[in-house]
């Protein structure tokens, strides 16, 4: 079973534009309409244009384009603000907040309209936030399903607990585990594929695929196709193999 999938967006829509660009192109190579196109989360922060990517997102699943739209962290974090400016998600550690420089949730802000989140009282950024931001983008943000099985693939944002199946999995695993997931190397049943850490370029380990190639800090967006067992790169020049790391 054929499946595509693109990495953690960040704001990025133009990027976004050029990776749905690869899988229109190897669509009309393989003569396949019908394979859907996963998206394994992190539509916003960091990058310049996030209310861009949400709206280009929900045109898409609203005209029936086969798009898949996972929530990450990032979406999580986002839509918990709007909902109360004291949230704190469980995966930030103590002190950190969803607007600190590091996360980008005022790069997101800015898109709608929402200057200088960095610089404002919290209770004003929120009060500008909720008369900018669309209730239909965050309808569609918080109604993201976590994870994606398709054929012998399980998508996911961040990752999965081992040794847990998955409709026993936590959110708080599914857009936020990080080492007890990528230091694993037991099979998790399907192979994983997923984002959330920031790596130099899509890579295979055997029981999972990272496809986040860093676009919310300037790098490509990756998009791949798994077509049966392989796990193929798309690129301008067309499939390039991902075989699982030595």
């Amino acid at each position: 079973m054929r499946s595509y999938a693109i990495g953690d967006i960040h704001g990025q829509l133009e990027k976004l534009r050029d990776a749905h660009a690869l899988i229109a192109a190897d669509r009309q190579a393989t003569g396949d309409k019908d394979a859907p196109v996963i998206h394994v989360g992190d539509l916003v922060d960091r990058g310049p244009d996030s209310r861009g990517v949400v709206q280009h997102l929900l045109d898409g699943v609203m005209r029936g384009e086969r798009w898949v739209v996972l929530k990450g962290n990032h979406d999580r974090m986002f839509t918990g603000f709007l909902a109360d400016p004291a949230y704190h998600d469980p995966g930030l550690r103590h002190g950190i907040s969803w607007l600190h420089p590091n996360l980008g949730g005022a790069s997101t802000l800015a898109s709608y309209g929402v200057a200088d989140a960095n610089d404002r009282p919290v209770a004003e950024v929120h009060a500008d936030a909720v008369k900018s931001v669309p209730q239909a983008h965050l309808d569609f943000l918080n109604g993201r399903p976590l994870w994606q099985l398709w054929g012998n693939a399980l998508f996911v944002h961040a990752g999965v607990r081992p040794e847990v199946e998955i409709q026993d999995q936590v959110e708080d695993d599914l857009v936020w585990i990080r080492d007890d997931f990528l230091t694993a190397t037991d099979d998790h049943g399907a192979l994983v594929v997923h984002g959330h850490t920031v790596i130099e370029a899509a890579t295979h380990y055997g029981n999972r695929v990272n496809i986040d190639s860093g676009a919310g800090y300037d790098g490509p967006l990756t998009a791949v196709v798994i077509d049966g067992s392989e796990v193929m790169l798309l690129t301008s020049e067309g499939r390039v193999p991902l075989k699982p790391a030595a």
